[in-house]
């Protein structure tokens, strides 16, 4: 059975950000908010990602009925995306009258001032307000009658306008001024994983989430795309590349780089100039689709053969270093004869044959001394999914390749055996404030799963934007309310399934994200007062039981995010025979402490059928490659069930 490809209900650009307007709830998963604090009334809004600086610049701006949108007179100077996200933005928040002008006419109850933050009455709105030099940066502020959302950029503009309808709540703009840029250049995702490639459907829905969450960047690069990798030489067949420039469309609508990455390490011939002639065709038939970022991934190849005779006569015997020298050789021809006479082209990027270790070899002291100084360098930290990502690691790194390198992060990907029946949906963790200073960028490497990646890869996105800034529980509760529309409830559930899912293995025994950290040690102190308060610790645990059992009824009435429903089905379905066998567990348990064997054995019975019917539920093949059973919260449920059946 072929992945599904159904259409996705479009969400609109507004539910994406007006959701983040609405702070986190209290509770225990959520952190208390940044610094953010309002000096006149009310605290100021969340904003994801969290900006560099914000403040308090006065009261609250109300909403009217009316407002003018002043755009300026020169042609080109505002974003049209920012233009549409500000109009949606506004209407959705009842203003019904927009009146799109050149000049504010000083007499509408809001004034809204778009374009470059250079643009005189901009610049005069914003005051103090530092416009940031770096690119992609943006200058907000909202003051008395009047907003002004200038950009250094088109790009700062496009994610000026989406700050804006964050900062929106309740009939009121907060009186905010917001100087914010990104930390990284390079931040988003890369379709990098072996398996069945995400669909046409997946890909749109995953180029507007990185709109959403200001990432620049999304690499295709499917293992399992033959024209990728075994067929590299080969043309994208006519229907193939009408649908990838569909998504290069797309992506290019969402402020995006859409980056087409091909990999012919495999079976190229360095040495033969029908090769390299090959992959250049290759890269320029995607240049004529409006592709401007390119990568040729060179992993997951072996130095120890080469693919010709030719090869070995002009490079000597296979290695390390005569691998890096015929590498070296292909990537400064792709970058000096391709992307620098190709207008608008960025530097070319590329993945190393080692790229996840801090090894000292011939390989890296080729690539460091050779290797064109423009090229962006690929590396996935100090193992193929490392536990941690250091300032340290990370400076090593940019030492031994002669650059600031791009980390290609493989999490939350889940297409290696440690992950099979899993979904990874814990917030991003163990990577150092500061990194920015010594890395190019991050990209996520996501799950087979589109939508159920959202949830990791939005706080990988935080990240990335301000490292510094960075709250791990803020961050995650920021996108459970993404997905979950706004709504507090909803969003409490999708925090219980995320703790549930929560596990992130590595290629060794140990994971690097702790599985159940909530649920773990609910369940272990529930033995422990079970011991001397029996009645206690059932009462006490029931709720929690009670709650596992309704997130998936929560999610799939709350969720509007058909994808991500979809990619989640199996593990909801057994989290709510697993919370329903909780609750059937407590009931053996409360039966026998009142001495009725009979009720006691019927409700372990009922425990163990659920328990079993939720094991046996299996992954669809039609969406991974690694099959088995779904797994929930282990090994915390199992030995619950066995817990009951011991004392019962």
């Amino acid at each position: 059975m072929p992945r599904t490809t159904r259409a996705l209900r479009s969400r609109t650009a507004l539910l994406a950000l007006a959701v983040l307007a609405i702070g986190p709830a209290p509770s225990a998963a959520a952190a208390p908010p940044p610094a953010q604090e309002d000096s006149v009334t009310h605290r100021l809004p969340v904003v994801s990602p969290t900006p560099q600086h914000m403040a308090r610049a006065g009261d609250d701006v109300r909403l009217a009925r009316r407002a003018e949108l002043v755009v300026g007179a020169a042609a080109g100077d505002t974003d049209e995306a920012a233009r549409r996200r500000v109009t949606e933005t506004l209407r959705a928040h009842g203003v019904r009258d927009i009146d799109v002008r050149a000049k504010a006419s000083g007499r509408a109850p809001l004034t809204v001032l778009l374009g470059p933050a250079a643009r005189p009455d901009i610049a005069k709105a914003l005051g103090g307000t530092k416009v940031p030099e770096q690119a992609e940066g943006y200058a907000l502020r909202a003051r008395h009658r009047t907003v002004a959302l200038g950009g250094k950029d088109a790009t700062g503009q496009f994610y000026a306008a989406q700050t804006f309808g964050q900062i929106i709540a309740h009939g009121r703009i907060a009186g905010a001024e917001i100087s914010d840029f990104p930390a990284m250049p390079l931040r988003g995702s890369i379709e990098g994983f072996y398996g069945p490639p995400w669909t046409e459907a997946e890909r749109l829905d995953q180029v507007d989430f990185l709109g959403d969450t200001k990432a620049n960047t999304y690499v295709y690069a499917p293992k399992d795309d033959p024209y990728h990798r075994e067929k590299w030489r080969d043309p994208y067949p006519a229907d193939k590349l009408a649908e990838l420039g569909k998504l290069i469309d797309r992506a290019s609508a969402n402020h995006v780089r859409f980056t087409f990455a091909v990999s012919p390490g495999g079976s190229i011939c360095y040495s033969d100039p029908a090769d390299v002639k090959a992959l250049t065709e290759k890269l320029r038939a995607m240049y004529d689709l409006g592709v401007r970022s390119f990568s040729v991934p060179l992993d997951d190849i072996s130095y120890t053969k080469w693919n010709c005779e030719g090869d070995k006569a002009k490079f000597g015997a296979p290695g390390r270093g005569p691998a890096a020298k015929a590498q070296v050789g292909l990537l400064n021809t792709m970058q000096r004869e391709f992307i620098a006479k190709h207008e608008g082209a960025n530097p070319l990027q590329m993945v190393p044959t080692e790229y996840g270790d801090l090894t000292d070899t011939a390989y890296k002291q080729t690539m460091r001394a050779e290797l064109d100084g423009a090229v962006e360098v690929m590396w996935t930290g100090t193992d193929v999914v490392p536990p941690e990502i250091t300032n340290s690691q990370a400076e090593k790194a940019a030492e031994l390749f002669g650059r600031k390198v791009f980390v290609w992060d493989n999490y939350p990907v889940n297409d290696f055996a440690r992950t099979a029946g899993r979904l990874l949906l814990a917030p991003y963790d163990k990577r150092e404030p500061g990194l920015s200073g010594h890395l190019s960028g991050i990209v996520s490497n996501p799950m087979n799963q589109e939508g159920a990646s959202k949830l990791a890869v939005f706080t990988m996105n935080d990240f990335a934007w301000n490292d510094r800034g960075y709250e791990r529980s803020r961050s995650g509760r920021q996108a459970a309310l993404y997905l979950a529309g706004g709504d507090e409830r909803v969003a409490d559930a999708v925090q219980t399934f995320v703790d549930l899912n929560h596990a992130a293995p590595t290629f060794g025994e140990a994971n690097w994200q702790p599985q159940s950290p909530v649920l773990g040690p609910k369940l272990e102190a529930f033995w422990q007062r079970y011991e001397s308060d029996p009645a206690g610790a059932i009462r006490a645990l029931r709720p929690t039981a009670r709650e596992i059992e309704n997130v998936p009824s929560v999610l799939r009435a709350g969720v509007s995010d058909e994808q991500f429903l979809h990619d989640a089905k199996q593990w909801l379905d057994a989290t709510e025979l697993w919370g329903s066998a909780l609750g059937h567990g407590l009931a053996a348990l409360t039966a026998a402490q009142k001495g009725d064997d009979a009720g006691a054995a019927r409700e372990r019975a009922a425990m163990e059928s659920l328990a079993g019917q939720a094991r046996a539920i299996s992954v669809d093949p039609a969406e991974h490659h690694q099959l088995g059973q779904v797994k929930i919260a282990d090994p915390f449920l199992d030995e619950f069930v066995k817990g009951v059946q011991d004392r019962t």
